[in-house]
């Protein structure tokens, strides 16, 4: 975990249309009235902490907030909805409970019973100012970004917060680990957390962290890959297998089919890999080329892009950000991974995508044998980038 690092909230909430002059709009007019809502701190703030109270104070703020800024979003979002519910959520092998946090369901209130892959932002509530480290609300919230992480299978990275009495923290957890902002107290820096809460009300599913290349359309989710010239779309039927860890490879594996083709199951296989190390996708080529039997068939792998670039944790997601400057910061630290895909065919064929470069596509015409699956998987490596590969039984992205 790298904490205080000062450009974290332009990174990413930089790049979410209208927000600054939203968020000064705004909280001038917080400002406004004889009763303003904010005056050398915000109106109805219990001084207390009180869990409940804060809660109930966060969620009513957040939409009263959310209210004002309608008139300045350039375009309209689905709704979504601060949550305040120290309830268990539903999808966690064991009982977990969430403080606080951001939803996709624009009903949920006090008794909805929410489940994981309903949560857009978790947050984590302290009534303790010094529970601001590791061993306290840091490690609370990672254990729900795992869970989100989980149960959501085209996640990215996942963006939370902590609030420590009023001292704020935004977080970004990816497979490298965690990032966090500096911190702030919400009651002196007033324009910060409106503009906060403004951001996680507006922002796209892709600036949330999921990842834009898992596509949905008429209730099918697919992935496209580029091979042999032409586009091909993999449906994805459901999840094989999904890791429940944030740093690492974080391999997911889903059921598939090319469009058009049902009859001939594939396996995608998305995961991080190092740029450290040898590609599957092309230890799969060449086991296919070479006859092995009883592996995987080559069939195609590629490297994930994000807007146009090879998706890669420190470039793409971190946008840059120079983790020397958080306070925390120790030169002893290793390096981190990056991410890849790999996809094979059939139970004999795989292909992968490395994590750091992208690679070009396989020329390599391997059918995939009727009777098999394919995969795509994505790898990690340490400049993170995203690869795909399919495979006749194994698509790896």
């Amino acid at each position: 975990m790298y904490v205080g690092l000062p450009r974290f909230h332009h990174i990413f909430f930089g790049r979410v249309a209208g927000l600054e002059t939203a968020s000064e709009a705004v909280f001038n007019k917080c400002m406004e009235g004889s009763e303003p809502l904010f005056h050398n701190g915000w109106s109805g703030w219990p001084t207390d902490a009180n869990q409940d109270r804060v809660l109930n104070w966060f969620v009513e703020l957040s939409e009263k907030l959310a209210t004002f800024a309608e008139e300045y979003k350039p375009t309209p979002t689905r709704r979504r909805r601060p949550l305040a519910q120290p309830k268990p959520i539903r999808g966690s092998t064991v009982e977990r409970k969430l403080d606080v946090g951001f939803v996709d369901d624009p009903k949920a209130g006090k008794d909805t019973r929410c489940r994981w892959s309903h949560v857009l932002v978790p947050g984590e509530l302290k009534r303790n100012p010094s529970a601001d480290k590791a061993s306290k609300a840091w490690l609370d919230l990672g254990r729900y970004a795992r869970e989100v992480f989980a149960a959501q299978d085209s996640r990215r990275f996942v963006l939370g917060f902590t609030i420590c009495r009023s001292l704020m923290r935004l977080w970004e957890f990816d497979r490298l680990g965690a990032i966090a902002s500096e911190q702030f107290d919400i009651n002196e820096d007033g324009l910060r957390f409106v503009s906060t809460v403004l951001a996680f009300v507006w922002m796209s599913k892709e600036e949330l962290g999921f990842d834009p290349s898992i596509m949905t359309e008429n209730d099918e989710r697919f992935i496209q890959i580029e091979r042999n010239g032409s586009t091909e779309r993999l449906i994805i039927d459901k999840v094989m297998l999904r890791a429940r860890c944030i740093s690492g490879r974080a391999a997911t594996c889903w059921k598939a089919h090319r469009e058009g083709d049902p009859q001939t199951p594939l396996v995608i296989k998305d995961s991080w890999q190092s740029t450290k190390r040898n590609e599957e996708g092309e230890l799969l080529r060449d086991a296919t080329n070479k006859g092995v039997v009883n592996v995987v068939r080559y069939y195609h792998y590629e490297t994930v892009q994000v807007r146009g670039t090879e998706d890669d944790i420190r470039s793409n997601v971190w946008g840059g950000i120079d983790v020397s400057t958080a306070t925390n910061y120790k030169l002893e630290r290793s390096t981190p991974p990056t991410k890849t895909l790999t996809a094979s065919a059939s139970l004999k064929g795989r292909s992968t995508r490395t994590a750091g470069k992208k690679r070009s596509f396989s020329q390599i015409d391997a059918a995939l044998p009727s009777s098999k699956q394919s995969r795509t998987t994505k790898a990690s490596s340490d400049a993170l980038p995203n690869r795909q590969v399919p495979e006749r039984p194994y698509l790896v992205r």
